[in-house]
């Protein structure tokens, strides 16, 4: 049996994209990889991710925000950055390949926004975009 590649995915505050692409991660690609998510600062999990992925299946609620001081020392063999502020100041990962494939900030996007229907569709819309990039992660390796 192949050994599984450790993954890691990297955002500002570990709320939404990287939990998002951590979770498809376990559930689309479990059987090659160990996910893993962090992010510069700890923000805490996002209502609204846990809610649009749960729609579809996918449940974040084991999940935790975490900084990368708080990750297992394992090497990872491939960091991916979900946001442009985490690419900005990766930590360093020694042997691991940093890619960055940077998404929407849902929260940053529906800030002030009133209509649920709008904002959950921008989560949507992120959720689906990183499912899409998990589904083809492969092509990174």
């Amino acid at each position: 049996m192949a050994k599984k590649l450790n993954i890691l995915f990297l955002c500002t505050g570990n709320s939404c994209r990287s939990q998002m692409a951590e979770g498809w991660c376990r559930v689309l690609k479990g059987d090659t990889t160990l996910a893993f998510s962090a992010g510069i600062k700890k923000h805490g999990m996002n209502p609204l991710a846990l809610q649009v992925m749960k729609e579809v299946g996918v449940d974040l609620s084991q999940q935790s925000s975490k900084t990368t001081d708080e990750l297992p020392k394992i090497k990872f063999d491939f960091v991916f950055t979900v946001c442009g502020d985490a690419h900005e100041n990766c930590p360093f990962f020694p042997g691991g390949k940093i890619i960055h494939v940077g998404f929407d900030d849902p929260p940053r996007l529906t800030q002030g926004m009133k209509d649920e229907a709008q904002i959950l569709g921008v989560y949507r819309r992120v959720r689906d975009e990183i499912k899409t990039f998990i589904l083809q992660i492969e092509k990174y390796f």
